[in-house]
Order: structure tokens, then sequence, then C-alpha cells
């Protein structure tokens, strides 16, 4: 654990890898995996240490609304704002691949802000890095057509995946965006008319977002 403590995390004082490691429990958990949901309690605060996580919003009526990815040396600004308050999730969480991630304690949180300067810069960058995402997510829907915003989804998809071959279906994809399965597949169409992508099932191949 050590090893892969201080690979993800460089920047944590020695003391404060040792707290993690005596009071963290590792697991690894397979894709697919529900971390967190709406309205249950947080009793911890994962740190992913390898993997992809998607965060995201749902009504009652199942539509969601996708905020971010998390991935290896990061944690989720929302779950850390609530476990430092009122303790009850506002987001879902989904494992995308296979993930290792540690749980931490929530009354660790501020007790560390507290006591590790690394500890408090990293939950300040993680929130600003998030809002800043999560305000880039609202100019989306607030100014883009649905062209681009499929264009910029297909993007992050393939950054969070580190690779130009996306595992998703159209359904999956139009969920995330908050449109229909008939739309997002009319509109992938296009794209590979015009060589930007080329499908096949539950496979998308990114050939040149700029076509």
């Amino acid at each position: 654990m050590r090893e892969e403590l201080q690979k993800q995390f460089p920047q944590f004082e020695p003391e404060l890898l040792r707290e993690i490691e005596s009071s963290a429990s590792l697991e690894e958990l397979p894709s697919n995996t529900l971390l967190m949901d709406i309205g249950l309690p947080i009793k911890s605060m994962p740190l992913i240490l390898s993997g992809n996580v998607k965060i995201f919003r749902e009504d009652e009526e199942g539509h969601e609304l996708f905020l971010y990815y998390i991935e290896g040396g990061e944690a989720c600004a929302l779950s850390l704002i609530c476990s430092g308050r009122e303790r009850i999730s506002k987001i879902k969480a989904i494992t995308m691949d296979s993930v290792r991630l540690l749980r931490i304690p929530v009354d660790k949180m501020d007790d560390w802000m507290r006591r590790y300067t690394s500890w408090y810069l990293f939950v300040l960058e993680t929130y600003q890095f998030r809002l800043e995402g999560m305000l880039n997510t609202i100019d989306q829907i607030a100014f883009k057509n649905m062209d681009e915003r499929l264009l910029n989804h297909l993007r992050v998809l393939s950054e969070a995946a580190n690779s130009y071959v996306i595992e998703a279906t159209h359904r999956s994809i139009a969920a995330e965006l908050g449109s229909s399965r008939e739309v997002v597949s009319r509109l992938l169409k296009r794209l590979e008319r015009r060589g930007v992508v080329s499908m096949s099932r539950n496979h998308i191949k990114i050939i040149d977002l700029f076509a």
C-alpha cells in the first residue's frame, strides 16, 4: 500500500501516509459497483489508487446528470464536502472498471485538515478542480447545442479511459447527457459519416474529434 500511496499522492507528508495506512481499508472492486448513493449516510471517503469512478446525480425517475470522473490520485470533491458536514450523500458513484481504493473513516477528515498542510491543500485543490469542471458542465448544458455537448463528452470519456476506443452504449451516453438514445444515435451516425468516429457494438473509436 505504501508504494501505491507514494506514487499517487507524492505530496503527502510521511506522517500522513502512515496514518492513512493505519486507518484506511484497502478494497478492490469490479466494474459497475455502486460506491455511493443519494440519501445514504457517508461513513467513509474513497481515495482512488487506480481505475475510474463516475460521479453523477439522479432524479426519482432515474434520469442522470453526469458530473465528472475520478481516477487514481483523486478523491470526490462532493463526498469530501458531504463527509465533513451533513454526512449524507448528494451524489451517486459507480466504478467504470476495476478499481483499487482506500476507504478513509470520515472522522479523520477534519482532523487531517487541521494537522496536515498537504491534506488541506489536497482538499482545496480538489474543490477548485471539480468546481471548474462542473462550471464547464453547466456551460455545456446552458450554452452549447447537443452536437457540441456530445463531442465534448466523447473527449471526457476518452480521457477517462486513456484510450481512443470508448466502451459505452448509445443509451448510457444519452443518460449522461440528459438526452434520448435516438438523438445520440443520430448524432453519432452523423459524426461517423464525417470521419470523426467509427462505431461497432458497444464501442466507439475516436478517429478525429476536430474533423
